[in-house]
């Protein structure tokens, strides 16, 4: 039988019985994204939503949806927006 298949099967056997609970001497990453408030974001940059929207590639519903509660953003868009939270002239520096 190949390395490889030797390594998934192994690994596979360790997260099932990590899911069962038992110690298997896996190291486990968590990596945690802030909650963003995505209209206090926007209202640093003095964006309109629209601008906004346009300059982080998402669609304007999709902002609204974000800024009244409807929806949080997540992945890539969370991580984009809490370092825009950080430093909100990265929107404009990118664009130029």
């Amino acid at each position: 039988m190949s390395t490889a298949y030797n390594s998934i099967m192994q690994g596979l056997s360790e997260a099932m019985d990590h899911a069962q609970g038992k110690e298997t001497g896996i190291r486990i990453h968590t990596i945690e994204v802030p909650v963003v408030d995505v209209a206090a974001i926007r209202a640093k940059t003095g964006l309109s939503q629209s601008a906004f929207a346009r300059s982080i590639g998402v669609a304007k519903g999709t902002l609204l949806n974000w800024e009244h509660g409807r929806r949080q953003p997540t992945g890539p868009a969370q991580v984009l927006l809490a370092m825009i939270a950080k430093k909100p002239s990265l929107v404009g520096e990118l664009l130029r």
